[in-house]
């Protein structure tokens, strides 16, 4: 919808909240809820102020030391919530309710580098240089539980009852199980403007993946975010609950494979050619590129200490920085064909924000075309017994110092922003190596 459709509907009533959102750290929807016509007569024009905190804490929302823009020193001030009314929709799955996501600016007007969205659109801006367009889709899986949110806190995690028994990766018969719910959450987001593809089962007990069409990368990112946002609120309304955790149990974790590709100024793939694969001397350098920076830029597809437990043999979930045609066992498999041809990132977990995630894929191409990387030759076969190939990183640790030692990650995203997400990785280290787990007392409460 349009500020016309929204200012026609909040005068007739069908519209009476508009929320106002922004994506944090952790690629949560945070915001307000504004009264239409408040929204209309106030915030259009000016935008709304937050405290700048959101950019600084938690996944509990505690405050934390290490931050530059905000701290108890400098007093925990506001920064501006702007519009983007491109972003502007209706919500299904919430009576009488608009969404619009908002850009984050300073008091003095100045944009917030490090908020994931502006993150994304520097980096866009910088392939816009090169005559270069990216588009992305992302697949985001989750398990889902018959228990609520609240039942599922109470029984702190454990013991839940999936929504299936058994492995129902493309059964028909499985997924009708949960059909209700997964047709809800399909038409729903149509009707907040996403274009859903497909749902279908997963192997986990209880897992499923709903797939949206691709889109140009700002607008997949955004996509991503209400969907995930809205996914859970709809389950919570039917009495359930989901979880994109990277990795929920020991059975298969929760993935996020990240499709993406470029398009040139004719609006054809520049991927796309008479080289190794079909792809281009671009696409080459492309895959070049993500290749060499896969390592350096993992913190931003793998954010959290459980994203690493993810990384096993044989689980699809990928251990070998490789390349392959169709090769689902590579870091990055060449999908589709003709001017449908892209690069699947097959690194990411249900846990990644997809603002970092995408602008890590463009500042990695970058690095590949501004530097004329040559791409190493396709690997054919099983990647997870390649004893020569370098490895996606094993802890979130290991990724934070890579990350923070990066001297391309500076180049391409500014020391400041390097800095404000080494912080949040070292803020999640400090977290868990505080904690007891219950892997610690069931070895160690009685025999030892």
């Amino acid at each position: 919808m349009d500020l016309e459709d929204l200012d026609v509907a909040v005068g007739n009533g069908s519209i009476d909240t508009v929320l106002l959102a922004l994506t944090d750290m952790q690629g949560r929807l945070q915001g307000k809820r504004l009264h239409g016509r408040y929204f209309m007569d106030e915030v259009v024009s000016g935008g709304s102020e937050g405290c700048n905190y959101l950019l600084a804490v938690d996944v509990d929302m505690n405050t934390v030391d290490g931050y530059e823009m905000s701290s108890w020193s400098t007093g925990y001030g506001d920064f501006v919530m702007r519009p983007d009314f491109d972003t502007l929709r209706r919500v299904p799955w919430q009576p009488g309710t608009a969404m619009v996501l908002a850009d984050l600016h300073d008091t003095a007007g100045e944009p917030v580098r490090p908020s994931p969205r502006q993150i994304l659109r520097r980096q866009l801006d910088r392939l816009a240089a090169h005559g270069l367009t990216a588009f992305a889709g992302t697949e985001l899986e989750f398990v889902l539980y018959r228990d609520t949110y609240e039942q599922a806190f109470s029984k702190r995690y454990r013991d839940l009852t999936p929504a299936n028994q058994y492995n129902v990766d493309y059964s028909l018969l499985g997924t009708a199980r949960v059909e209700p719910l997964l047709r809800r959450i399909r038409n729903d987001m149509y009707g907040a403007g996403l274009l859903p593809e497909s749902a279908k089962g997963e192997c986990n007990f209880g897992q499923h993946e709903i797939a949206f069409k691709y889109a140009d990368a700002l607008t997949a990112a955004d996509n991503h975010v209400i969907y995930k946002n809205g996914a859970k609120e709809i389950a919570a309304q039917e009495g359930m609950a989901l979880t994109f955790m990277a990795k929920p149990n020991e059975r298969e974790g929760n993935s996020c494979h990240i499709h993406f590709s470029l398009r040139g100024e004719d609006g054809r793939s520049a991927m796309l050619g008479d080289g190794p694969a079909h792809l281009s001397e671009i696409g080459q350098q492309v895959l070049a590129g993500l290749l060499a920076t896969m390592r350096e830029f993992s913190l931003l597809f793998a954010p959290n200490v459980n994203s690493y437990k993810r990384y096993q043999p044989g689980s699809f979930a990928p251990t070998a920085l490789r390349w392959g045609v169709d090769n689902r066992t590579c870091a990055l498999r060449i999908a589709g064909h003709g001017e449908g041809m892209r690069v699947e990132n097959r690194v990411p977990g249900g846990d990644v924000n997809p603002y970092l995630a995408i602008a890590a894929l463009v500042a990695g191409a970058l690095h590949g075309i501004e530097n004329g990387l040559s791409l190493e030759a396709e690997f054919a076969g099983n990647a997870y017994g390649d004893p020569d190939a370098e490895r996606v990183p094993t802890t979130l640790r290991e990724a934070t110092g890579l990350w923070t030692s990066s001297s391309v990650a500076e180049a391409a995203f500014g020391a400041d922003v390097v800095a404000h997400y080494a912080n949040m990785g070292q803020v999640e280290l400090a977290a868990f190596d505080a904690a007891v787990t219950d892997w610690e007392l069931r070895r160690g409460f009685e025999r030892l």
